[in-house]
C-alpha cells in the first residue's frame, strides 16, 4: 500500500482490519440529517463502510463502500477521526471516514443492506447500533459538517 494510507498502516501495525466509510449528510428542515444503513446480516444500524482493497486508498475505499452499500454516488468533503474498535471476530479494526453529501443515485436493497435512512443528529444517535458510532456523530460540528477540535 503506497501513499498517505500505506504510511497510516505503517504506523500502526496493531490494527488487524482496515476499513472506510462515510457520514453521509444533507440539509433537513431542523439541521442537518444523516444517512445510516441497516444491515440484516448483523441486525445493526450504522454509517456505510467496507474493508479496504489492495491498491486502493482508504478515501477511495470509503467512496466504494457507500456507493456498493447505498447506491449513492458521493462527494467526500473532510476526513474524520479514525475510530478503533474489536470487530465480532476480536480483531483490532480501524475506520477512517469522511463527511460526505449526495450527488446522485438512488438506494436499492441487496445483500449487504437491506435499508437506509435520514435521520436527525438526536434521532441517529438513538438509532446507531455502536457506540463508538454516535461518538463520532457527536464530533461532528454541526454548522460546518467539520469534526470538532479538542481543546
Amino acid at each position: 500500500m503506497a501513499g498517505a494510507a500505506g504510511r497510516l498502516m505503517a504506523t500502526r501495525p496493531d490494527i488487524e482490519v482496515w476499513a472506510a466509510g462515510g457520514v453521509v449528510h444533507r440539509s433537513g428542515e431542523e439541521g442537518p440529517e444523516f444517512l445510516l444503513v441497516h444491515r440484516p446480516r448483523h441486525n445493526d444500524w450504522s454509517f456505510p463502510k467496507g474493508k479496504l482493497d489492495d491498491y486502493e486508498t482508504l478515501k477511495q475505499c470509503a467512496i466504494r463502500e457507500v456507493q456498493e452499500e447505498t447506491g449513492l454516488l458521493c462527494s467526500p468533503g473532510k476526513k474524520l477521526p479514525i475510530i478503533e474498535y474489536r470487530d465480532a471476530r476480536r480483531r483490532r479494526k480501524a475506520v477512517l471516514y469522511w463527511t460526505m453529501t449526495v450527488v446522485g443515485g438512488n438506494f436499492t436493497p441487496n445483500d449487504e443492506v437491506d435499508a437506509v435512512g435520514w435521520f436527525d443528529r438526536e434521532s441517529a444517535t438513538t438509532i446507531l447500533t455502536y457506540r463508538h458510532d454516535a461518538d463520532l456523530l457527536s464530533r461532528i460540528d454541526r454548522r460546518r459538517m467539520r469534526p470538532r477540535v479538542a481543546r
